[in-house]
């Protein structure tokens, strides 16, 4: 029960500290929000918790290509906010895209035989 306890504290100690440097430097910030910490950590406690090399090889490449539909997000949010869409509506509306994005891509990973 500790070792969950200390997982979810240093996550969410990282995502509290990016959230408070985004407010003082938002391009610092962005760069450690777009490292791969979240794979990073998940890989850790992975290893930790003694999950084989396999499984977290497996992980890395499921994510690599999930990564890709996710930018969709990244593109479409900034720019309905920039046009004047509300933060909320402009959230949703990323948010939906990128889920189509998602499954969009999955039965393309199936077509091209990309297994995980």
């Amino acid at each position: 029960m500790l070792f969950y306890a200390i997982k979810v504290l240093v996550s969410a100690v990282l995502i509290v500290l990016i959230s408070e440097l985004a407010k003082r430097h938002s391009l610092f910030a962005a760069l450690i929000a777009s490292l791969p910490l979240t794979t990073l950590m998940a890989m850790l406690w992975m290893r930790l918790d003694g999950s084989s090399v396999s499984d977290i090889a497996g992980l890395c490449s499921a994510v690599f290509w999930l990564v890709l539909p996710s930018l969709v997000f990244f593109l479409i949010f900034p720019l309905m906010i920039k046009q004047g869409l509300a933060f909320w509506l402009s959230l949703g509306i990323s948010v939906t895209a990128t889920a189509v994005a998602y499954f969009l891509m999955l039965p393309l990973l199936r077509r091209w035989d990309i297994q995980f």
